[in-house]
This record gives C-alpha cells, sequence and structure tokens, in this order.
C-alpha cells in the first residue's frame, strides 16, 4: 500500500445516507494500538516487552535511532507528533528511581541529543519532554521506563487530536527514522 493510500481523505457525499459537510480520513494503522495488540499481557515479563525485544532486531525494523551504552533511542510507534522518540534504558526498570547513576546521565545526554537531532532535521519551535510513570499517569508500557521526546510546532494542535481523536501523521516512520538516524552525530549523547 502506497503512502498516498494511507492518508487519502475521502467526500461525504460518495457515501449512502445524508452528507454531513464531514470529510474523513481514514487512519485504519491506530486500530493496533486501540486493540492493544502487542502489549504486553504481563507486564513484568520482560520477554513479552517490546522495548526489551526492540534492541535485538534490526534498527530500521525496530525504528531505532540510535543504540547507546546503556540506553537506546526508539521512534514512538504510536507518535503524539511526528519525530515522536522514546529513550529506554536497555535494562527492564519501571520507574526512574530504579535507574543507576549510569543510566540516568546516558538517558538525559540521549534526550538532549534527540533534541539537537530533531531541531536540525525538522525545525519544531518547541518540545515536549517527559516519563509517565505508572498506568494511572498515562504510561502505555508501564513496565519499563521511557522518555518522551515529542518535537511541537506552531498549530500542530488542531481540532483532529481532539474531535477525531486521530492524529495526522505527514511523514512516515521508516523515513523519519532514517533522517533521523542520519543526523544523528557519532558517538554524541552518550555518557563516558
Amino acid at each position: 500500500m502506497s503512502e498516498a493510500d494511507w492518508t487519502q481523505a475521502e467526500d461525504p457525499a460518495d457515501f449512502a445516507g445524508d452528507p454531513d459537510g464531514m470529510e474523513r480520513l481514514w487512519t485504519p494503522h491506530r486500530m493496533v494500538y486501540i486493540r492493544g495488540e502487542g502489549k504486553p499481557e504481563d507486564p513484568g515479563d520482560a520477554q513479552q516487552c517490546p522495548f526489551c525485544a526492540a534492541p535485538a532486531r534490526s534498527d530500521e525494523d525496530a525504528l531505532i535511532v540510535h543504540r547507546g551504552r546503556s540506553a537506546f533511542v526508539i521512534l514512538n510507534l504510536f507518535p503524539y507528533n511526528s519525530g515522536h522518540l522514546l529513550v529506554c534504558p536497555y535494562r527492564h526498570v519501571a520507574d526512574y528511581t530504579e535507574l543507576t547513576d549510569e543510566e540516568v546521565a546516558e538517558v538525559a545526554a540521549l534526550t538532549r541529543t534527540a533534541m539537537r537531532v530533531v531541531r536540525d532535521v525538522s525545525a519544531p519551535a518547541g518540545f515536549n519532554l517527559g516519563m509517565n510513570q505508572g498506568d494511572i499517569a498515562g504510561a502505555g508500557i508501564a513496565a519499563h521506563l521511557h522518555q518522551h521526546v515529542v518535537p511541537r510546532w506552531k498549530g500542530d494542535a488542531n481540532f483532529l487530536p481532539i474531535i477525531a481523536r486521530t492524529k495526522a501523521l505527514p511523514i512516515l516512520l521508516a523515513t523519519t527514522r532514517e533522517q533521523f538516524a542520519a543526523a544523528w552525530p557519532s558517538g554524541a549523547g552518550e555518557e563516558g
């Protein structure tokens, strides 16, 4: 399926019933997230954790942008915005207080480098950074800590996410990963 097939808006007059003046932006790929497919049945089981499984796969397949010594940078499979990165320790830990000093330093350094790379490639106006600690705080995978790096542009928050619970992403994840990986400075963002 081509990129155009995923981003096609359809005229409501082409459907049965009374046209309502709304255009539909179909995002069938979001059903995987809505259904919770790929989410661990047992959150504490590292064997089921997508963040533990990702480093064993190729960078392209796992959407890994950079591998450090104790942490790595990966694109969010269900991004809030284009270029939404996650900085994850390799170790399967749930809470920030469980990180070693080395992991804390590298997660911080990789976050800073991620911001620089995204600025160079995509020129966002700002960022949201954060860690959702626990299910109640909104963590999709609460058992494996991950730092969100979300680029923001003026006007990127429009009616789609609020009314339609849909986010329009203008670039494919594979293309984003390729651009960020190519722009990542050699040896940057790693502690030590």
